[in-house]
């Protein structure tokens, strides 16, 4: 009864394999085609006159960039031009000073300084009727 029962099991693992198997194979062989879906996008078409208003607005970017830019270095030059004249201010300041306590020393006078008077307003002509 042991042998009976020991056949019994292992006949029936190999026909448990046996399926295990043929399920496999019929389940491998059964679709070979795959379908494929690309995804193409097309981009918008653009007429002429919308490309003409992009060309437009890319060239005032570049423009306005550019005038920023150069008002930055203006604005730089500027900034250096200052200091170099208020430099010269300040010597010649220092220059006058001198020149006044020279002249100072040596007794010369100092000549005075004219202002202009400023013409008088002629009346306006009576008008004409």
């Amino acid at each position: 009864m042991r042998t009976n029962r020991n056949l019994f099991i292992v006949a029936a693992a190999i026909l448990c394999c046996a399926v295990l198997v043929w399920f496999s194979t019929s389940i491998q062989g059964s679709q070979k085609t795959y379908e494929l879906r690309p995804q193409v996008t097309i981009g918008e078409y653009k007429t002429d006159l919308a490309r003409i208003i992009d060309a437009y607005e890319r060239l005032m970017e570049r423009y306005m960039d550019l005038t920023e830019r150069s008002s930055a270095g203006i604005g730089a030059d500027l900034k250096t031009l200052v200091e170099r004249l208020d430099a010269i201010d300040a010597k010649l300041t220092e220059l006058s000073a001198r020149t006044a306590r020279i002249e100072k020393a040596l007794g010369i006078e100092q000549p005075k300084t004219t202002t202009r008077k400023k013409p008088k307003k002629r009346p306006s002509p009576p008008a004409k009727d």
